[in-house]
């Protein structure tokens, strides 16, 4: 049995096209979570979130490795991105974010099996934050998305066309936290070249 890739089984929720607005019906999926605000660029703690996940994500893949017999590729990084006023995000005002950094765990992953990663962390690498990481099952429902290449910070214009005409459009509105899926490692990658998933969840303006 080969290694299972979440961005390779699940395309139509890991990939897009440019310019190209997609609804999407996004299943219940669970991830390793860990919330915080402030600006990602220059908030310490940003960066610990970052690290507490993605070490605990590994240690989680070798749990799965030993017990299950099975192999996954840890998923990319993503974002939920909240704030009072929706306008700090077309705006870039990242000072008044709040977040919550996810990262993709198959459903064959148990809570127990977390926690013996999280125990295997805390052994051997006890500078690491693995208090602000928890395991969650996220409900996202149908969206509206689409794949942004370049700079992070020039993502607000395609922003405001998936609320202003592509979801309203369709006769939505948004409902839930605007979403972002990094397929790009930013270290990396030069800012140009930079591949991220915009997702918002949607409802029907009908029914509210």
């Amino acid at each position: 049995m080969g290694t299972f890739d979440i961005k390779r089984e699940r395309r139509d929720l890991y990939n897009g096209t440019v310019a190209r607005f997609d609804l999407v019906e996004v299943p219940p999926m669970r991830f390793l979570t860990a919330d915080g605000s402030g600006n990602p660029n220059t908030s310490a703690d940003y960066g610990r979130v970052l690290e507490a996940l993605y070490t605990c994500s590994y240690a989680v893949r070798a749990v799965a490795r030993v017990e299950l017999g099975r192999v996954h590729t840890v998923g990319p990084l993503e974002g939920l991105w909240y704030a009072d006023d929706l306008g700090v995000f077309t705006a870039r005002d990242k000072d008044a974010w709040a977040w919550t950094m996810m990262i993709w765990q198959p459903d064959r992953v148990t809570a127990d099996m977390v926690a013996s990663a999280v125990e295997t962390v805390t052994r051997r690498k006890p500078h690491v934050a693995v208090d602000r990481v928890r395991l969650e099952e996220f409900a996202e429902g149908p969206a509206v998305q689409t794949l942004h290449v370049g700079p992070y910070d020039a993502e607000g214009p395609v922003i405001a066309r998936m609320h202003e005409q592509a979801i309203t459009g369709r006769g939505l509105i948004a409902s839930g936290h605007h979403h972002e899926i990094y397929l790009s490692d930013a270290r990396k990658t030069e800012p140009a070249r930079l591949r991220t998933i915009l997702r918002q969840p949607v409802a029907s303006a009908a029914e509210q």
